[in-house]
């Protein structure tokens, strides 16, 4: 903002500030306890089309009460048109002072002391203006909440992206489309439910607080709970509570919920995150892909009436059945290397080399396995495609396969370029589950601060028996990037974490 502008602000917040002085001197409460609405303006709207399409039906209710903010005005002497919106849309209110419009008390309150951005209610009658837009004929206005900021549209709308995460309130009152994507994603989310709720999946609730965090390979946010004298940490992940209520007998569950990594920040990354979790018992990871094929594509259909959608630039179905491609062919075809001829780490960093790819050095085989794909495969696998075959080293809760015991069955499922989940035929030995935390452990310290720590109850529940199971995980904040069209998660993240204002600057 300029100097000229932060002046003009000033200038404005002084004059709001003046006019509820007014108000409170004239006995008019800028902030009353309650408000009375019969309609939402999308309703009034409705209701008066559906009146106008009924010929000889009679006309709308004499009076509705509508609440909503000020968002234009325009004041013609004795007579104004104004614009309000609340969380359904918005309408047009005509206050007109005369018999059968508003008192001068109520007009002079919305001529002098009233702004854009206040909150009001207005009474009255619907109608249709000469031009067909619905309309309200205010006989009553009452203020619910005087505003002591102008709007962003007195700048052009708000633009700025941080500003526009910061204040996330502004950001919804003026961006429409904002408001579009986050009631999209609540009715994801809802969709989501009802289609594992009548599979016959139930919800359940996991620890956040966790003493010993596990599930997934990364580096958990650490916190002290005094009242027992011990370090905790915030969960990466749900699996290993969940697989403890398939061990005792809850065959089927699920679980949305928010993780927390700590991990960089980026447009796929959020360190505070929501995810779904869900595991059936006598499954394998095949009964994963056909759940997720079908969650995705009901899902699509019931939110967005298509299991056709559009993702930056790319228009993608999500009908059944998606592709099959394993890790190996995946790699090989983007890269020229053969990761089965390269089974080792100086083998595979030598063939890196030759490629001349540009990837981070990794400390393992597995690592640099999955860096290599990140890097070359993931953001070309744009129609719905599941890997599968992946390294034994990164997967340390999957089952090994028969006849490839240094792979597993797992999958990562890919749209858009986006990772959005993965699955396991879940290892239910409890010997060679306590052999993958002993080399996780070796993996710890060698330095890897990622690596996954022995967890001595879940191995004691295995040995209490685990059905076969299948189990699988994703990225509701991705789902809803994917299904609303947005690049960068901050953009489907309410409130997405920033780094503090001066920190580092």
């Amino acid at each position: 903002m300029t100097g000229e502008e932060t002046e003009e602000l000033s200038d404005l917040l002084r004059e709001r500030r003046e006019k509820l002085r007014r108000l409170r001197f004239g006995a008019v409460d800028p902030y009353p306890l309650r408000a009375e609405c019969t309609h939402t303006t999308a309703q009034a709207v409705g209701m008066l089309v559906e009146w106008k399409e009924k010929e000889g039906a009679d006309g709308p209710p004499d009076v509705v009460k509508l609440c909503g903010r000020i968002m234009s005005v325009r004041v013609m002497g004795k007579a104004s048109f104004a614009h309000i919106a609340d969380g359904s849309g918005r309408i047009q209110i005509y206050l007109r002072l005369a018999e059968d419009g508003v008192d001068e008390e109520s007009y002079e309150l919305f001529r002098r002391n009233l702004d854009i951005g206040d909150i009001i209610q207005v009474e009255g009658a619907l109608f249709f203006t000469r031009t067909g837009e619905p309309t309200l004929r205010v006989t009553r206005l009452t203020l619910l909440a005087k505003s002591l900021r102008p709007l962003p549209e007195k700048w052009h709308g708000l633009k700025d992206v941080e500003t526009r995460y910061r204040q996330r309130y502004l950001d919804l009152i003026v961006n429409e489309e904002v408001r579009r994507i986050f009631i999209t994603r609540s009715r994801i989310v809802a969709a989501l439910r009802r289609f594992m709720d009548e599979r016959g999946f139930i919800e359940v609730e996991t620890p956040v607080l966790q003493p010993i965090y596990g599930g997934a390979i990364a580096r958990p946010f650490v916190t002290y709970y005094h009242a027992l004298d011990q370090e905790v940490f915030l969960r990466i992940a749900d699996e290993l509570y969940l697989k403890r209520l398939i061990v005792g007998g809850l065959d089927r569950v699920y679980e949305i919920c928010k993780d927390f990594r700590n991990e960089g920040v980026s447009s796929h990354h959020n360190p505070e995150f929501t995810q779904l979790e869900v595991y059936q018992a006598y499954a394998d990871y095949r009964d994963m892909m056909s759940l997720a094929e079908d969650a995705f594509s009901h899902v699509a259909e019931e939110v967005l009436g298509a299991a056709q959608i559009s993702y930056q630039g790319h228009t993608i179905d999500l009908t059944p059945p998606w592709r099959r491609l394993a890790m190996r062919d995946a790699i090989s075809k983007e890269t020229g290397i053969d990761i089965e001829k390269a089974p080792t780490l100086a083998l595979l960093r030598q063939r890196v080399e030759e490629e001349g790819l540009e990837v981070d050095l990794q400390p393992t085989r597995g690592t640099l396995v999955d860096e290599i794909f990140s890097e070359y495969v993931e953001p070309k696998l744009i129609q719905p495609t599941f890997i599968v075959d992946f390294p034994l080293e990164i997967s340390p809760f999957a089952k090994k396969k028969p006849d490839q015991p240094d792979l597993v069955e797992r999958f990562e499922l890919f749209i858009g370029g986006l990772e959005l989940g993965n699955a396991f035929t879940e290892l239910n030995d409890p010997e060679d589950q306590r052999e993958r935390f002993l080399a996780q452990r070796r993996l710890r310290e060698a330095g890897d601060e990622e690596a996954h720590p022995m967890d001595e109850d879940y191995v004691r529940a295995l040995e209490y028996g685990m059905p076969p199971t299948g189990g699988m995980g994703w990225g509701i904040d991705r789902m809803v990037m994917l299904f609303t069209d947005q690049a960068s998660i901050r953009e489907v993240i309410l409130f997405p974490h920033l780094r503090t204002k001066g920190v580092g600057r």
